[in-house]
């Protein structure tokens, strides 16, 4: 019905979308595992279980909760529903404050106690590093 030629055509762009479609799927679902998405202390609230996997937790510190004892800080996050204890020991960024954006990384002990091992301070459009403040106020 159809000649050698067209069917060596088809079968080499059967062998090429196979080839892409496999490509783009491998792809996916590697960057699947990579991406961590942040979760809100309401949302770890409403977990059936505990994994042990590694997440992060969003929200805002809230006001008065951060206390500082050695190298070890200790806050609360909250979503203004639920809130979650976070210890943490290490740096943390200059944008880390009370009643400002946070994002901790690192493992949930419970539902109300979580171990960051890294924390990630949010900033809204309109932040600026304070040296490029101080470079527009001189000028």
């Amino acid at each position: 019905m159809y000649g050698r030629k067209v069917k060596l055509r088809f079968f080499f762009v059967s062998l090429i979308l196979i080839t892409v479609v496999l490509s783009v799927f491998l792809i996916i679902k590697s960057l699947e595992e990579n991406v961590v998405f942040f979760k809100s202390p309401t949302e770890i609230k409403a977990l059936s279980e505990i994994d042990e996997k590694k997440i992060r937790i969003g929200g805002m510190v809230k006001k008065d909760s951060i206390s500082i004892i050695s190298k070890e800080i200790n806050f609360i996050v909250t979503d203004f529903k639920n809130e979650i204890n976070v210890v943490y020991s290490g740096v943390v960024p200059n944008l880390f404050s009370e009643e400002k954006g946070v994002v901790a990384e690192g493992y949930l002990k419970d539902k109300n106690f979580f171990l960051a091992t890294k924390i990630l301070a949010k900033h809204d459009e309109n932040y600026m590093p304070p040296e490029v403040k101080a470079a527009i106020e001189e000028n």
